[in-house]
């Protein structure tokens, strides 16, 4: 198997909020765009983002009233800080503030304006090594 992408695909209410707040907040490109999807993108290697209405005929009947819940986006970065200062001042919801595990990882989460929770790390030194 040769894997050339990968793809998040995301059920959500508002897929228009959702999709300004990856571009606004992640550096994410609408590649793609109709009445309740939108495909984004990014030029590294983040994962690409599908975001489907939640009811949307194009699932499976018994998927249709799912919606993202329980799953972290996660973004693995360097200058996590910096990052976490750029959220705070665009007013993007920091839903856990940023700490460092004694395993040597920082981190911290906001959330998206359907209860997507994206998570930002970046990796040190544990703190006994």
């Amino acid at each position: 198997m040769n894997i050339t992408a990968s793809t998040v695909s995301l059920t959500v209410d508002d897929v228009a909020a959702s999709s300004d707040f990856f571009v606004s907040h992640f550096g994410y490109s609408q590649v793609m765009a109709a009445d309740g999807f939108a495909s984004l993108a990014r030029e590294d290697a983040a994962v690409d983002l599908v975001l489907l209405q939640r009811g949307t005929k194009v699932l499976p009947a018994d998927q249709r009233d799912q919606r993202a819940a329980g799953l972290i986006v996660a973004f693995t970065v360097t200058g996590i800080a910096e990052h976490e200062a750029r959220l705070v001042a665009a007013g993007a919801p920091i839903t856990m503030p940023l700490r460092e595990e004694p395993w040597g990882e920082r981190l911290f989460q906001v959330t998206d304006p359907n209860g997507v929770v994206v998570q930002l790390v970046e990796w040190t030194a544990p703190a006994d090594a």
